[in-house]
């Protein structure tokens, strides 16, 4: 029966859901048309705020440019790469590889989304190296819980680590909200421990019986590393800039520098100085270290360039809603209708739910926290709701619907070699769980 929904609903997005950047346009279209019917602006005015905001995110854009690169340079790391392999080799079943894998994939994920997209395709073919008889469709599904389930709720979250720099673009209306009242809030916490454990422990259960396994040729993984090792082994004139670039002194210059301004940073200012220019600084040094010289780690943020490429050329669109948004006074329309159906207790769970759904037409935290903080946060100041939980139930509902949404797996099935349609009958049952207890914690609260 779910591998029946699954193929339904996954030949339903290939066939009706466009690219992202087509869907920005189309949701353009749509918030211009609602302040054309809502709002006393003219089509006109409606077009200049549309230019006026179109550049307002290009910081935010930036810091999450940022995230993905800094994740993949880090992910392909030497250090990094061994730990995974070495990890790889311990576990003694499929039903224990698989469980291994769900683990990685969401601590991996807590730290830092753009390592864990990296990382769990780098550890799935380590995997498949090591591991016989684990069925390869579950196994890559696994990898995808971090992206799934778990990544808004972490260090690399876009709206909280968002609200908790200066100068967000949010900052006038909703002032700066510290890490410790969001990523490290206690509920936060609880929650994001509960989802690992849970789906940790649901992964094994999961595994098919030996006739049913579906396993891939370890072979198929092997050419990659073939054509890396053979660039490796090539020979080079070593002139003086080469020899530069492939000594370790330029990266530990760099990196020893940015461990001593940490040491002073959270030195003087604690958690409270956790924000996401911060924790972008870490994992670029981290990766700068890793790599040891700088012809590694400008190889690697080379590769990594190749995925920012969707968020610089649609956050400008995105930013351009925002601006029809704010300076038409829509926001103000929709936080009224937020306003007639919510109390200051069910508001939480309401925007969990509003933004999972939304989240499947916008699978982008960052973007669609552009789209959506006028007016949730304008109706959660009309409530009452604390503005702290109100940005964390959009971090949970922005994930709601992530492990049913191929746009973030597309790097991992890519390196995976499947399509979306061969995990999402696993993926399926993995979401009912999650609904389940997302929506049981936060109705927990709303009964409080």
């Amino acid at each position: 029966m779910l591998q029946r929904i699954a193929i339904i609903l996954t030949q339903w997005s290939t066939r009706w859901v466009p690219d992202s950047y087509v869907i920005a346009v189309f949701l353009t279209l749509i918030t211009y048309a609602l302040g054309l019917i809502f709002t006393s602006s003219t089509w006109y005015q409606l077009i200049q705020y549309w230019g006026n905001g179109f550049w307002e995110l290009l910081s935010f854009a930036m810091q999450m440019c940022l995230i993905i690169m800094t994740g993949y340079i880090l992910a392909v790391s030497r250090p990094f790469s061994k730990i995974l392999d070495q990890l790889a080799g311990l576990p003694r079943s499929p039903q224990s590889a698989v469980a291994l894998m769900a683990f990685v994939s969401m601590v991996t994920a807590w730290i830092n989304w753009g390592l864990s997209i990296v990382g769990s395709a780098v550890f799935v073919r380590f995997m498949v190296r090591r591991q016989r008889g684990v069925d390869y469709r579950l196994l890559v599904c696994c990898a995808y819980l971090g992206l799934g389930t778990i990544w808004h709720s972490g260090l690399s979250a876009s709206a909280p680590l968002l609200v908790a720099t200066p100068k967000h673009f949010m900052e006038k209306d909703l002032g700066i909200i510290p890490v410790y009242e969001t990523i490290f809030h206690p509920f936060n916490l609880a929650l994001a421990l509960v989802v690992l454990i849970v789906l940790t422990v649901l992964a094994p259960l999961m595994h098919p019986d030996r006739g049913h396994v579906v396993e891939v040729d370890p072979l198929l993984f092997k050419e990659g590393q073939e054509e890396e090792d053979k660039v490796k082994s090539g020979h080079q004139t070593l002139t003086p800039a080469l020899w530069i670039e492939r000594s370790p002194w330029v990266n530990l210059i760099v990196g020893l520098a940015g461990i001593v301004w940490l040491v002073w940073w959270f030195g003087d200012k604690g958690v409270n100085g956790i924000n996401i220019n911060v924790v972008n600084f870490i994992f670029l040094m981290l990766g700068i270290l890793f790599h040891w010289t700088p012809a590694s780690f400008l190889k690697a943020a080379e590769e990594g360039g190749r995925f920012i490429w969707g968020v610089v050329i649609q956050f400008p669109f995105y930013a351009g809603i925002f601006g029809i948004i704010k300076f038409s006074g829509l926001q103000d329309v929709l936080a009224n209708w937020f306003v007639s159906i919510a109390t200051a207790k069910t508001y939480p769970f309401f925007i969990v739910w509003y933004s999972g759904i939304l989240n499947y037409i916008i699978p982008s935290g960052g973007s669609k926290w552009a789209v959506e903080a006028p007016y949730v946060i304008q109706a959660a100041k009309t409530i009452g709701t604390n503005l702290n939980f109100t940005v964390i139930a959009y971090a949970w509902g922005d994930m709601l619907t992530d492990i049913i949404q191929p746009f973030w797996a597309i790097p991992l099935l890519g390196v995976a070699k499947l399509h979306f349609r061969d995990i999402m009958g696993y993926g399926l049952i993995f979401f009912v769980i999650y609904v389940l207890i997302v929506s049981l914690a936060f109705g927990l609260i709303a009964l409080l």
